[in-house]
C-alpha cells in the first residue's frame, strides 16, 4: 500500500489517480470538509482515507510500500506562521522519521517558493551551503525551505533517512483537480471560463522595467508530468536528492494568455490592470526550472509546452461536462 498525504488535493488527488490506474492500493490522508474537494476522488479506486489528526495512530506497526507526502498549508498568503511550520515541518519531519525507521521510500512536495524573489537562480543543488543563501519571501516558502535544509543536514550527517528519499520543487503547476483552490488556482482555471465568455484575459501591470506588461515569466508545468516525474521515481528507488519539477522553460503571461485564447478557440485579448500594492514588493518577475539534475538522474521524458498543456486541459476537463480526473 502507498500513502499519499494530502490526497484529495490539486497534485495529490491527481497521483492518486495515477497510482489507481496501476491497480496499486492507496491511502488517503486528507480533509474533505465541506467542499467539492471530495470530487478529486469520486473517481478513484482508493483503499482508505485517513483524517489527519488520526494518521500517527493509523501508522502504527504498519508497513507501506512508499509515502507521497503532498500534504500541505501551501497558500503563499496565510499569515499564522505557526501552523504553516506545525503543518509543514512537524508534520513533515514525524513522517520522514516513520520512513526511515520501516525502511519507506519517502516523496514529499517542496516548493519553488524556497527561491525567494531568484536572486540566487533557480539551482537545486542540494548542499547545505547553497540551500542556505536562499531567502524565501512568505511563511510558505520558509516553512518548505526548513524542512530541506533538516533533511540535507541529516543526511549529510549520516543520520537515519528513508531508503529512497525526494524532495520535489514544484514551480507553477496547472491542470485538472485544482478548482477548490479558489484565489490560488493556476491562470489557466480563472481565466478560461472568461475568455470562453468572450472577455479578456486581465494581467497585471510591470513594476520592473526589465519587464513588459504581460511579460512577467513563470515556469508552467503541466499536472500529467509532474505525476509522470513521480511514478518514475517510485520505479527508480536509488534516485534520491532535491530536485526542482518544472519545464526548463519561463513563458510569458502573455504567451500564456495566447494559449488560453487558442484553447478557447477566439482571438487573444488582454487588459492591464494595476498590481496590489501589498504584493509588489514580494512579486517575482521571473521563475526558470533548472532541470539538469534531474535529467542526469535518468529522467529523459518531454515535458508539455504550455500550448498543449493548456490546449489538453480545456479539451478534456475545462470545456467539457465533467472537470475532473
Amino acid at each position: 500500500m502507498i500513502l499519499v498525504t494530502g490526497g484529495a488535493g490539486f497534485i495529490g488527488s491527481n497521483v492518486v489517480a495515477a497510482l489507481c490506474e496501476r491497480g496499486a492500493p492507496v491511502a488517503v490522508c486528507d480533509r474533505l470538509r465541506s467542499s467539492d474537494k471530495w470530487r478529486n476522488l469520486a473517481k478513484a479506486d482508493f483503499s482508505e482515507l485517513v483524517a489527519p489528526e488520526a494518521l500517527d495512530p493509523w501508522l502504527a506497526g504498519r508497513r507501506l510500500d512508499a509515502v507521497i507526502h503532498m500534504g500541505a498549508i501551501s497558500s503563499t498568503t496565510e499569515r499564522d506562521a505557526d501552523l504553516v511550520f506545525d503543518v509543514n515541518v512537524r508534520l513533515s519531519t514525524r513522517l520522514w522519521d516513520w520512513c526511515a525507521a520501516r525502511g519507506t521510500p519517502f516523496v514529499y512536495a517542496s516548493s519553488a517558493a524556497t527561491y525567494g524573489a531568484g536572486e540566487h537562480g533557480f539551482d537545486d543543488a542540494a548542499g547545505r551551503d547553497a540551500l542556505a543563501r536562499l531567502r524565501p519571501l512568505n511563511a510558505y516558502g520558509w516553512s518548505k525551505h526548513y524542512f530541506d535544509r533538516r533533511v540535507v543536514a541529516a543526511v549529510e550527517a549520516g543520520a537515519a533517512a528513508p531508503p529512497q528519499w525526494v524532495g520535489l520543487k514544484f514551480f507553477n503547476v496547472y491542470g485538472p483537480n485544482e478548482y477548490h483552490k479558489g484565489g490560488m488556482q493556476s491562470v489557466v482555471a480563472q481565466k478560461y471560463p472568461l475568455v470562453a465568455a468572450g472577455q479578456p484575459v486581465t494581467l497585471f501591470t510591470s513594476h520592473n522595467p526589465a519587464y513588459p506588461d504581460g511579460g512577467q515569466m513563470r515556469d508552467f508545468v503541466y499536472v500529467e508530468d509532474c505525476v509522470d516525474v513521480i511514478l518514475w521515481l517510485l520505479d527508480h528507488p536509488r534516485v534520491n536528492g532535491l530536485f526542482n519539477l518544472g519545464t526548463g522553460r519561463a513563458r510569458s503571461f502573455a504567451d500564456l494568455a495566447g494559449a488560453i485564447a487558442a484553447a478557447a478557440g477566439v482571438p487573444s485579448r488582454i487588459e492591464f490592470v494595476p498590481m496590489p500594492e501589498a504584493i509588489r514588493p514580494n512579486y517575482q518577475y521571473f521563475t526558470e526550472a533548472r532541470m539538469g539534475r534531474l535529467r542526469e538522474a535518468g529522467y529523459d521524458r518531454p515535458f508539455t509546452s504550455i500550448e498543449d498543456g493548456v490546449r489538453r486541459y480545456v479539451a478534456q476537463y475545462l470545456a467539457g461536462p465533467d472537470r475532473y480526473r
